[in-house]
């Protein structure tokens, strides 16, 4: 795939072919902010044909299966450029991504061999629906997605309530739990009797991401569409088992640095912006450089500690740009009000007890 590539395919995150697409992905941000006349927002469908192009859905995958098998530093350093450049298109690829390396990671090597390749090249879409393992919903006395193996069959029946793209989805990969407490990982068609997708959510931001909940009514499916499972804790086995951690932390970072960005283009002209600017500046620089010490294996903290961190920079400069942009930033369109309503997204996006808690006793005025 990578050898029949054209020239402006992606090899490093220091390649300029990155610069032309965070560029393109920029240009085009804001639009996805803006509904129809409908009240719908707009898919991300020419921005994940992009990506595409360059090769960015080969990053992720062992070059084994078709990809480049990039480093962690590598893909935390080309994250933090994507989210940067348009939150909303990078929150789509982290989705499918997840998709893609549970199936690379898997021992179904039937599912790797018929979903990756088109999976890398971009020639089709898959998304997950796992949140209600890990975050969502697990307040509730049942699992809100049950799985019961009948012979050599799966019966799913239930909902998962976050799936990113559903509509535009050829698989989803779900997870679900048995009575028994274990827990199993399978790749869905959407096409298959007994799933119905349910319109996408309006949110505070992001609705270009066309996030919404997706319904399994008694579905049933071989055994040959198992990735995972039945075991306890499924998420933790297998590539792909990390949820939250470094790589939201990434997009945080990233987004903070747009805003950032931002700040120095205000404070070039703007003296009284310059001491503010530079301490943020210096803060996301210190934040980011630890998140690529973590990723290569080096963490100065916890993931818990850094996510804290992250989230509380990329709140702090996407309000300080938004002051600084004045009345024109709280003018719809701008996209210093989007970038601060999207940092809110990050109080909420696979969000650990502890550091919801760190963030409500801040917010309270309360020392831990």
């Amino acid at each position: 795939m990578a050898t029949d590539s054209p020239d402006r395919f992606i090899r490093s995150p220091d390649d300029a072919a990155l610069d032309d697409l965070c560029a393109t992905l920029a240009e085009h941000s804001s639009a996805l902010d803006v509904a129809d006349n409908d009240g719908d927002y707009p898919w991300p469908a020419r921005q994940l044909a992009l990506c595409g192009e360059y090769g960015v859905f080969s990053w992720f995958i062992e070059a084994s299966l078709g990809g480049q098998g990039w480093s962690d530093v590598d893909l935390a350093r080309g994250y933090l450029r994507l989210s940067a450049s348009c939150l909303a298109t990078t929150f789509v690829i982290t989705q499918r991504t997840a998709a893609c390396r549970r199936i690379a990671g898997s021992v179904n090597s039937q599912l790797q061999q018929q979903l990756l390749p088109d999976l890398v090249s971009g020639a089709s879409f898959s998304t997950v629906g796992i949140s209600h393992l890990t975050t969502s919903h697990r307040h509730l006395d049942k699992p809100v997605l049950r799985a019961e193996q009948i012979d050599s069959d799966i019966v799913l029946d239930g909902f998962t309530p976050w799936v990113t793209g559903a509509e535009h989805a050829d698989t989803i990969v779900v997870g679900a739990s048995l009575n028994d407490g274990r827990q199993l990982l399978a790749v869905v068609p959407t096409g298959e009797p007994g799933l119905k997708i349910d319109p996408a959510i309006k949110l505070m931001a992001l609705s270009a991401s066309h996030t919404g909940r997706v319904r399994f009514e008694q579905l049933r499916l071989s055994n040959d569409c198992l990735l995972a499972g039945p075991a306890e804790n499924v998420m933790a086995q297998g590539s792909g088992a990390m949820t939250g951690g470094l790589q939201t932390s990434t997009l945080a970072v990233g987004l903070a640095a747009g805003a950032v960005r931002f700040l120095q283009q205000e404070a070039a002209g703007r003296a009284n912006l310059a001491e503010a600017t530079s301490s943020l500046h210096q803060q996301q620089q210190e934040l980011e450089a630890e998140l690529l010490s973590g990723a290569a294996g080096n963490p100065t903290c916890s993931t818990e500690e850094l996510r804290r961190r992250a989230n509380n920079l990329v709140i702090h400069c996407t309000q300080a740009a938004l002051a600084a942009a004045k009345g024109a930033g709280y003018v719809q369109g701008h996209p210093v009000g989007r970038w601060c309503r999207e940092a809110l997204f990050f109080l909420v996006w696979s969000c650990p007890q502890p550091v919801m808690q760190a963030h409500l006793c801040e917010l309270a005025g309360i020392a831990e």
